[in-house]
């Protein structure tokens, strides 16, 4: 009986402890677990040019990326990279960031999705991807299926924000019943750029307006670009999501007003560009949906599962000052005014809290 007993503790004993040493075991892998979600991840952030609207998308996307818990510094180190609109450089730092170890890509335009999918592509393994600004991700050759969203990249997601074209020449019929010549500067390099001059040309024939394009491939270009629209008899210049007409904003303006014509613009920036109105993707907006996205991706979601949708939250800016010195008599409705999420005056710049436009 004794012996039986000294039997019996003994198993206990033996049992207890092969039970500690699991317990033991477990902890360690679960020590290890929580090690590894504390780990700093590393984010590459690409953008092709520095625009107001990309730079205001990735101030967006930073800003959801923080409130998600993904700060600089803190969970997250970011590593920002500008191509300065320089495609060969842009072609550079899509290799440097898809052959380096970092856990997620995020970029703004069109250009730095290409360049970024072109070298993924060729990447061991491919590095994860979330892209937003881009005007039509189903048709610059990336992967991502028209009829079907879900079918893309199984590393790379983001989302598309093709521009309200249609509205923008409404709105600018509306202004001046009679228009009929409508300038634009565009590139014809830029796969998003010939997205929405395709949109344009289809919208101007169903209303009757001529559109009247010159060719800029690069900022120096211009100038002289515009001056060909302005001496061609143009009643306006429309600036589209074009990277090289957008960053000579300004430039359009000045030499539009020399000539006493407006410019309406559907690429809405942070502070007063001098168009006459600005109807377009609210580019802050979108970064924060591509924030949210990326935030998403590093909390372990499968970009493999996320279709790649259109986003279009839609910004209205006026700029009631610009009517002066025109030679024709473009009106702003007061519907128009009411709507506009940005009102700017001889008082200064009004903003309309959760104003916008659908």
């Amino acid at each position: 009986m004794i012996s039986a007993l000294k039997k019996l503790g003994l198993g206990l004993f033996l049992i207890a402890g092969a039970a500690a040493v699991l317990l033991y075991s477990d902890l360690e892998s679960r020590r290890v677990e929580v090690r590894s979600q504390q780990r700093v991840m590393r984010v590459a952030m690409v953008q092709q040019i520095s625009i107001p609207a990309l730079d205001d998308g990735l101030a967006g996307a930073i800003s959801a990326l923080e409130h998600r818990g993904y700060a600089d510094g803190g969970r997250i180190v970011l590593s920002r990279y500008n191509a300065h609109g320089d495609i060969s450089t842009g072609n550079a730092i899509a290799k440097e960031v898809t052959s380096s170890n970092f856990d997620l890509i995020v970029s703004v335009s069109t250009v730095s999705l290409q360049t970024l999918a072109n070298a993924n592509r060729f990447a061991t393994p491919p590095r994860r991807h979330v892209f937003g600004l881009v005007s039509d991700p189903y048709a610059v050759g990336v992967g991502v299926n028209r009829e079907n969203h879900s079918i893309h990249p199984a590393y790379m997601t983001g989302v598309g924000s093709l521009p309200p074209v249609h509205e923008i020449f409404e709105l600018a019929r509306r202004m001046l019943p009679s228009l009929k010549r409508v300038g634009l500067v565009w590139d014809p390099s830029e796969a998003n750029s010939v997205v929405s001059t395709s949109l344009a040309r289809n919208v101007c024939g169903t209303m009757g307006i001529s559109l009247i394009e010159a060719n800029a491939e690069n900022s120096t270009a211009i100038g002289d670009a515009t001056a060909s629209l302005t001496s061609r008899g143009v009643q306006a210049i429309w600036i589209s999501p074009d990277l090289v007409s957008s960053h000579g904003t300004q430039l359009i303006v000045s030499k539009a007003s020399a000539a006493h014509i407006p410019v309406f613009s559907s690429v809405p920036a942070s502070g007063v560009s001098g168009a006459l109105f600005e109807l377009g993707a609210d580019y802050l907006a979108i970064g924060r949906v591509e924030g949210n996205l990326a935030a998403d991706v590093l909390d372990g979601r499968d970009p493999s599962t996320v279709p790649v949708e259109n986003v279009v939250p839609v910004a209205l800016k006026i700029n009631k000052k610009a009517l002066k010195g025109l030679r024709e008599n473009w009106k702003i409705g007061e519907d128009m005014i009411a709507r506009a999420a940005v009102v700017v005056d001889e008082s200064g710049v009004h903003e309309k809290e959760q104003a916008g436009t659908n």
